[in-house]
């Protein structure tokens, strides 16, 4: 039997936690696209939800509802529940993520998907092995992020193809900055956290929701410029 150095068996404690935090992002990721997938081939369903502004809008308030309850209730529920609601939402996003099967092409889509995994990739590389502070940067990404949340709001009323365009680049620049202030940050809660807890094991769902979000905004903001539309 190989006796391990206390120095390697920390590090593969830490090891475990953050791959705790990916495998769960990747699976939230995986069940996204199998819901997006089969509600774009169910023209039933698509018709229930995208036909109808009150069932849409009603999932939309649950997913809001399913982040606030994994992050904001985090005390008050255990991590199974958790990793429970997680599911569930990347369930209910992947719902809402059909339509984008009826804007562009299944190949762009799968070419975008995996422009994005790389890139989300060397980032999150870069997040972990950096020993520059990325808090300065985050702060100006969290920012940006407001930013472009209030200019699409006003664009819903203008419909600026300029604006929205603009919206587009910053968007692509700030979740992918985010993507690497938010490996960092698990890092270094990694470090904080007490291991082997029930806090760090519900803080592993809250770090797998962000970046699943990171993921997520990255891929839809991609998809605006590597994205063929149908009727091209």
């Amino acid at each position: 039997m190989i006796d391990l150095t206390q120095e390697k068996q920390e590090i593969l404690i830490k090891n475990k936690f953050l791959a705790k935090v990916f495998g769960l992002m990747s699976i939230g990721l995986l069940i996204s696209a199998m819901f997006a997938y089969a509600t774009s081939e169910n023209q039933t369903i698509k018709a229930m939800i995208f036909s109808n502004p009150m069932s849409f809008m009603t999932i939309i308030l649950i997913q809001f509802g399913l982040v606030y309850a994994i992050s904001g209730a985090l005390n008050k529920i255990s991590s199974n529940t958790a990793i429970a609601l997680f599911l569930l939402y990347s369930a209910l996003t992947g719902v809402t993520l059909s339509s984008i099967f009826m804007i562009y092409t299944q190949g762009s889509i799968v070419f975008t998907f995996g422009i994005t995994a790389g890139t989300f990739l060397g980032m999150s590389v870069y997040g972990y092995t950096t020993t520059t502070d990325l808090t300065k940067m985050g702060s100006y990404m969290i920012m940006g992020l407001w930013g472009i949340i209030i200019a699409s709001l006003v664009n819903m009323f203008f419909r600026s193809s300029g604006l929205n365009f603009l919206i587009s680049i910053l968007g692509v620049i700030i979740f992918t900055g985010l993507t690497a202030y938010d490996v960092q940050n698990i890092a270094k809660m990694n470090n904080m956290l007490q291991d082997d807890t029930e806090i760090k094991n519900r803080m592993a769902v809250v770090a797998s929701l962000k970046l699943y979000l990171d993921f997520i905004n990255l891929f839809l903001y991609l998809l605006r410029f590597l994205g063929q539309r149908r009727n091209d």
